[in-house]
């Protein structure tokens, strides 16, 4: 049960005090099992037509990848986020008062992605996209990224059992050219793994840049008009949509709230397009302290907002771009 769910941490309270001086040497913890109860479709009963995406892109939506959801007292599943989008600030904020090295953070926080996802299963979210790192993040110093690549890794590597059995797809959005030669190779090895599971489509965002993504959709959209492909007068924002990255979130390629930890507030050049209706909500505690409790209170937020898209009052469980 999520309750009496312990992580397990392969740093000693040692090595983390002196830094990791061989980040080749960490493994990082696997995905915790969620515990299921019996399968059942009735909790999905009320959705309406009203919750239909705007663009599929081609990946139908599975009525068997939907299992008995049971929510916190007060949420109501008619209200809840369907992508639910995070940018995971503060690990090293969070080391530095602890005295500890920033490795320190990125292993805390990765533990709290973990429950994250666990979390987002569990209450039937769709999507959860995850800023994982920045092409601003290559400029930090060596040894954290060095441990940085090593996580993400080893994480990915470790989960692949965990991921097919909980039925989450895996979608890396970025510049891998930039990854190490052996993240490219897990990464393409998951998203292959997984491109039939339909629980929860995971995005990963790493080595990404909002407006990279738009300039390179621009890119191929302009190619495919100089072939002849494409006319002017055809290109829309549909057709700019299916060209960004995040299109491989088929259903809901839009994020219907982003929550930023740390207390910062800004973007900083994430889902620049695709937030274009987003609700925002910006949590005090550090990545590594957020957890279910806070998690609860920002999908409170979300469902005491009312979404107009531009228009009069609309009701939140409508899902638009």
């Amino acid at each position: 049960m999520l309750g009496t769910m312990q992580f397990r941490t392969h740093l000693t309270a040692s090595s983390l005090r002196n830094g990791i001086t061989n980040p080749a040497s960490f493994r990082a913890p696997p995905l915790p099992a969620i515990v299921r109860k019996s399968k059942s479709r009735s909790g999905w009963a009320a959705f309406s037509a009203a919750d239909a995406p705007i663009a599929t892109f081609g990946r139908e939506e599975r009525d068997d990848a939907r299992d008995s959801i049971s929510l916190p007292p007060g949420l109501r599943q008619e209200a809840l986020p369907k992508h639910v989008a995070f940018i995971m600030d503060g690990n090293g904020r969070w080391a530095a008062e602890r005295e500890l090295p920033p490795s320190a953070g990125h292993q805390a926080g990765y533990k709290t992605l973990q429950l994250m996802v666990e979390l987002s299963v569990k209450w039937g979210i769709r999507v959860l996209t995850v800023f994982a790192f920045s092409t601003e993040n290559w400029l930090r110093p060596k040894l954290e990224v060095d441990f940085l690549m090593t996580l993400l890794e080893t994480a990915l590597k470790d989960n692949l059992q965990d991921f097919l059995r909980e039925g989450i797809r895996i979608c890396i959005i970025g510049d891998s050219s930039k990854l190490p030669k052996s993240v490219q190779e897990i990464a393409a090895k998951l998203e292959e793994s997984t491109s039939n599971n339909s629980k929860l489509d995971l995005l990963v965002a790493i080595s990404y840049s909002g407006r990279t993504d738009i300039v390179q959709a621009c890119k191929k959209i302009s190619q495919k008009v100089k072939n002849g492909v494409l006319k002017v007068e055809d290109i829309d924002e549909s057709l700019v949509a299916q060209e960004l990255e995040t299109s491989c979130a088929a259903l809901y390629p839009y994020p219907d709230l982003l929550i930023r930890t740390s207390g910062e507030l800004r973007l900083s050049n994430f889902l620049l397009w695709e937030m274009a209706y987003t609700e925002l909500y910006f949590a005090q505690s550090y990545w590594p302290d957020f957890g279910e409790k806070e998690f609860v209170e920002a999908l409170f937020a979300f469902q005491r907002r009312q979404r107009r898209f531009g228009l009069r009052r609309q009701t939140i469980g409508v899902n638009q771009p």
